[in-house]
């Protein structure tokens, strides 16, 4: 099968993907991102179809898990509303707030992470900073479980020696 065979293909039997898109985004405008976004990944993707399976199945698939992806990422990075309501303007307490102690506590936390043993450091770094277990381990060429049992162990040192 050649490229513009499987192109063609793809688009002839794209249409069952917009409802679907619909019914994920419950919007209009991001069903249409959505859309194109699987309708990209799956071009791009050819080389990894394999000729003779569902391909209905194949560009559902795409679609779900760029779904997920997109959800997993506007989830992390939610946007916050600059503008505060009228009525909060009026009715908001007018004390000062000191964030002193806050700054201690994340202080002493940090010195915390910072001595743990590097093994552990690392491991837990990574995680904290939103990377996957198994990309950790592909990353520091270690088996799964040693790397979950190095952050286990990096979060009850932590507990230990950060003060309650």
């Amino acid at each position: 099968m050649t490229a513009t065979d499987f192109d063609r293909m793809v688009v002839l039997h794209s249409e069952f993907l917009r409802p679907y898109a619909v019914s994920l985004t419950h919007s209009q405008e991001d069903a249409k991102d959505l859309f194109q976004e699987t309708m990209v990944r799956a071009l791009l993707n050819r080389d990894k179809y394999q000729f003779g399976t569902n391909l209905k199945a194949w560009l559902y698939t795409i679609m779900r898990n760029v779904f997920i992806n997109n959800y997993r990422k506007n989830k992390k990075h939610r946007k916050v509303d600059d503008q505060a309501p009228e009525s909060y303007i009026y009715t908001m307490n007018k004390t000062a707030q000191n964030d002193g102690w806050a700054h201690m506590r994340i202080n002493e936390i940090k010195e915390a992470i910072d001595n743990l043993p590097n093994v552990f450091r690392l491991s837990f770094e990574l995680h904290y900073t939103g990377y996957k277990y198994q990309e950790i381990a592909d990353l520091l060429h270690e088996p799964l479980g040693t790397i979950k049992s190095r952050i286990h162990f990096a979060r009850k040192q932590l507990v230990e020696n950060i003060e309650r």
